[in-house]
């Protein structure tokens, strides 16, 4: 894989589907992300983006992410 193609969840556009390739924090944050079910590997599209976060679509889930997750999380957009 690229690593250029790799960014971050904020600078994505909405609607583009993208793959969670990375989290970029403890245990605790990838529980935490799991009770919501985004883990490495899932896939999601940004629905809106917010002043302080952005809300995201897994599936038929929508779940809004605040900025100090957004930046922990490193993402690979598909094509």
């Amino acid at each position: 894989m690229n690593k250029s193609r790799f960014s971050s969840l904020d600078a994505l556009p909405v609607g583009k589907p993208a793959r969670i390739s990375r989290i970029r924090g403890g245990r605790q944050l990838s529980r935490r992300l799991m009770g919501l079910g985004l883990r490495v590997g899932s896939q999601i599209a940004v629905v809106q983006h917010r002043p302080h976060g952005v809300v995201v679509a897994n599936g038929a889930n929508r779940v809004a992410l605040g900025g100090g997750i957004v930046d922990k999380l490193e993402m690979e957009p598909l094509d």
